[in-house]
C-alpha cells in the first residue's frame, strides 16, 4: 500500500511539473506576442512619420509647373529654366495657333499650372473661356503682349482685307500679335520670364539669372546679324506669298514688304488679283526671292516663282514648329538663324 501511495505521489508531481512547464511556455508565448505587437505599433508609427516626411520632401522637391501657350515662350522658358521646371506646351507642334481649340486635357494642364505664360490677343480667343471655366486661383498668369509696345496691323499695298464688317460698321483696330518675331522683343520677353521664375522659385534665382544672361547673348547675336543684313542690303523690299506675321521684324530692321494677307488673317487662298499684283511687283523690282510661312502651303510662292524666276524660301515666324522639329529640340535661335540667311538671299542678291 505504501508503495502505491509513493507511486501516486510521483505521478502527481510529474503532472504538476508538466503543468508548470506548459504554463511557462504559454507565458513566454504571450510575452513574445506582446513584445511583437508593441514593436509593430512602434514600427507603424515610424512608418507613418517616414511617409509624412516623404510627402514633405516631395512637396519641397516638386518642380515648378510652367505652361506656355505658344512655342516661342516654351523655348524661352526652356532656355532660362532648364531642368528646374516641369514645362508643357498647350498648342501642339504642327498646329496653327489661329485655329486651335483646347481639349479637356489642355484645360487640366492649364488649371494645374503654377505659372501660365500666354500671348494675349485674338489669337488666343479660346483662353478666356478656359480661364473662366477653370480654378486658376493658384496660378500666376503672364500675358506677354502687356510687356512690349504693340503695332497695329498694317494693310500694305496689294493686301486683301475687309475694312468694314457685314453691318457696314468700321472694324476695331487690330494689333499684330506676333511680338516675338523681333529679337529685341525676345530679349525683353526673356527678362519677363526670368523675373517671374525668380519670384515664384527664389531658391534657384542664381541659376535663372545666369541662364537668362547667357540666352540674352544669343538673342543679341541674332539681332546684330540682322542689323548687318539690313546695313549691307541692296534692296529693302521683301515679297511674301502668304500671311505676313513679321510686322515687328520689319519695323526693327526697316524692311518694306508686300504680302497676300496680314498676319492674323483667316484667309488662305488669295485672289487672282492679289497674285497678279505680287507677280508684277517681283518683276518690276527684280526681287530674287519670294517667301512663304511655316505650316502653310508654299503654293502661292511657287506660282509667283514660276512666273518670275524668283526662288521660294521659308521665312519662319517661329509661332510653331513641326512635330519632327519639336521632337528634335529645334530652338527659336536656330529658326531665326535660318531667317537671317534667307533674308540675306532676298536682300543682298
Amino acid at each position: 500500500m505504501e508503495y502505491n501511495r509513493q507511486k501516486m505521489n510521483r505521478q502527481k508531481a510529474g503532472i504538476m511539473r508538466r503543468i508548470r512547464i506548459l504554463s511557462l511556455i504559454l507565458f513566454g508565448l504571450m510575452w513574445a506576442m506582446c513584445l511583437t505587437g508593441c514593436s509593430a505599433a512602434k514600427g507603424n508609427g515610424h512608418n507613418k512619420a517616414l511617409r509624412t516626411d516623404s510627402r514633405e520632401d516631395e512637396e519641397r522637391e516638386r518642380k515648378l509647373r510652367v505652361v506656355t501657350t505658344l512655342f516661342p515662350y516654351y523655348d524661352f522658358v526652356r532656355q532660362v529654366a532648364g531642368d528646374y521646371v516641369e514645362l508643357a506646351l498647350v498648342i501642339p507642334a504642327g498646329m496653327d495657333s489661329h485655329s486651335f481649340e483646347p481639349t479637356p486635357a489642355d484645360m487640366r494642364t492649364i488649371q494645374n499650372a503654377d505659372i501660365l505664360i500666354c500671348n494675349g490677343g485674338a489669337m488666343e480667343h479660346w483662353l478666356d473661356q478656359v480661364l473662366k471655366a477653370s480654378d486658376t486661383s493658384g496660378t500666376i498668369i503672364v500675358t506677354m503682349m502687356d510687356y512690349v509696345d504693340t503695332e497695329e496691323e498694317e494693310l500694305a499695298e496689294g493686301m486683301e482685307a475687309d475694312h468694314e464688317d457685314h453691318d457696314g460698321h468700321e472694324m476695331e483696330i487690330e494689333y499684330d500679335e506676333h511680338i516675338w518675331t523681333s529679337p529685341v522683343n525676345a530679349v525683353r520677353l526673356t527678362e519677363v520670364i526670368r523675373d517671374v521664375l525668380i519670384q515664384t522659385d527664389p531658391e534657384h534665382r542664381e541659376e535663372y539669372e545666369g541662364q537668362a544672361e547667357q540666352y540674352k547673348k544669343e538673342l543679341e547675336r541674332i539681332h546684330q546679324e540682322l542689323c548687318r543684313v539690313s546695313r549691307e542690303r541692296k534692296r529693302n523690299l521683301i515679297v511674301v506669298g502668304d500671311k505676313f506675321p513679321f510686322r515687328y521684324l520689319a519695323e526693327e530692321y526697316d524692311l518694306d514688304y508686300r504680302a497676300a494677307f496680314s498676319g492674323c488673317s483667316t484667309d488662305t487662298e488669295p485672289s487672282a488679283r492679289t497674285i497678279a499684283y505680287l507677280i508684277d511687283k517681283v518683276r518690276q523690282e527684280h526681287i530674287p526671292v519670294v517667301y512663304y510661312q511655316e505650316l502653310s502651303s508654299s503654293r502661292v510662292a511657287e506660282i509667283i516663282g514660276e512666273e518670275t524666276g524668283a526662288c521660294p524660301l521659308l521665312l519662319h515666324s517661329c509661332h510653331n514648329v513641326t512635330r519632327a522639329q519639336f521632337e528634335a529640340g529645334v530652338t527659336y535661335v536656330e529658326l531665326m538663324e535660318q531667317n537671317v540667311e534667307n533674308l540675306r538671299k532676298g536682300l543682298d542678291e
